[in-house]
């Protein structure tokens, strides 16, 4: 049986769910014969593509805040330097010139 089989987290499986444990009560000989084999692949199947869906979904978030991020830092950046980071460049002209 599949450990992580919280009916919360995956509301799309829990048909299949209900089926193979609907299958696990039915008498042991016929689980011996393998009888809900076909149940416990379905699950997995259904698990697989749920936890999948969920690691694509929080890709997707992370890629945006740190998009977001970015776009805080370049602004910050631009209040402090001027557009184009024109303070910065003049900053580090000067800092050449002294070292020559």
């Amino acid at each position: 049986m599949h450990p992580q089989l919280d009916r919360r987290r995956f509301e799309s499986c829990e048909k299949l769910m209900d089926a193979l444990e609907e299958c696990h009560r039915k008498e042991f000989i016929m689980k011996a014969m393998g009888l809900c084999n076909f149940e416990k692949d379905e699950v997995a199947k259904c698990l697989h593509y749920v936890r999948t869906e969920d690691a694509k979904d929080r890709i997707r978030d992370s890629r945006e805040k740190m998009k977001q991020q970015e776009l805080r830092r370049k602004q910050k950046e631009e209040e402090l330097y001027g557009k184009n980071g024109y303070l910065k460049k003049m900053i580090e002209r000067e800092a050449e010139k002294k070292s020559k």
